[in-house]
């Protein structure tokens, strides 16, 4: 029995959608907007789409965000699953507790406290800031969040299957990958994606531990805000949104195929 939204229901339900979504419809249509004037509505246009592509610094910034996403994200979720393997597979091992605070105490250390640690950690050692100091700051605290979604599909695993393939005579390194791994393997992608949004929605952490010549995108518009946005800036943001809409798109219709494959079998 489906049950009717009551009125409360529905208003609540609408001012929330309102308060997540209604900002980003107001951006999307100032991206549009002819004026330069951010606030200043100067007609319909599309010259700053065209900008955007002629605006080097942008651009600059935003590969080398998705640069610094893809290696942290791919090193956070090796590290991360190996973490996640570590506390659910081996038990009890001497310094289990001082392994777990390590691997979650990113989670809740303010990003203000990590980003000044690693800095003066790469002063410290005479390390040059730049791409690899922000990928390696990210990975240090992505890799937390990995592991706790890794865990999480571990702990529930069937390790039925495992003594079945080792049984038979399959080697440990062999059933990890060929019985194992594939069955993790959702869990394992949920926290790439999730490292690579985090990765990519970094401000404080990869302000303290990038140098000159590199910035990444966030921080570029952080910067930018501060002095004045740009109408560019909207249509960066807009861009990146139909970028995400169609990957969440994509991931939907492939998720219901693949149920769909399943009933059928």
């Amino acid at each position: 029995m489906i049950r009717r939204l009551s009125g409360l229901d529905t208003t609540v339900l609408t001012l929330g959608f309102a308060f997540l979504y209604l900002p980003l419809v107001v951006l999307v249509i100032y991206s549009f907007n002819g004026s330069q004037l951010v606030a200043v509505w100067g007609g319909f246009s599309t010259r700053w789409y065209s900008e955007v592509w002629n605006n080097s610094q942008l651009l600059d910034a935003l590969w080398t965000s998705i640069g610094v996403a893809l290696v942290s994200a791919s090193l956070a979720t090796v590290l991360g699953t190996l973490a996640a393997l570590a506390l659910v597979r081996h038990g009890r091992f001497r310094g289990r507790a001082l392994f777990t605070g390590m691997v979650y105490a990113p989670l809740v250390m303010p990003e203000v406290i990590t980003g000044l640690a690693l800095l003066l950690f790469f002063v410290s050692l005479d390390i040059g800031r730049g791409f690899w100091t922000v990928t390696l700051a990210h990975t240090s605290f992505t890799m937390s969040f990995v592991a706790v979604v890794v865990q999480s599909r571990l702990i529930a695993f069937d390790r039925s299957l495992e003594e079945a393939a080792l049984d038979l005579g399959s080697p440990p390194l062999r059933t990890f990958f060929k019985v194992t791994l594939p069955l993790i393997a959702p869990s394992v992608g949920a926290g790439f994606l999730l490292a690579l949004t985090l990765s990519l929605d970094d401000v404080v952490i990869a302000s303290f531990t990038t140098g000159p010549g590199t910035s990444t995108l966030p921080i570029e518009i952080f910067n930018k805000a501060r002095r004045g946005l740009s109408p560019e800036i909207n249509a960066l943001c807009t861009l990146m949104l139909l970028a995400v809409t169609i990957l969440v798109i994509a991931s939907s219709l492939a998720t219901k195929a693949r149920h769909g494959d399943a009933k059928m079998v």
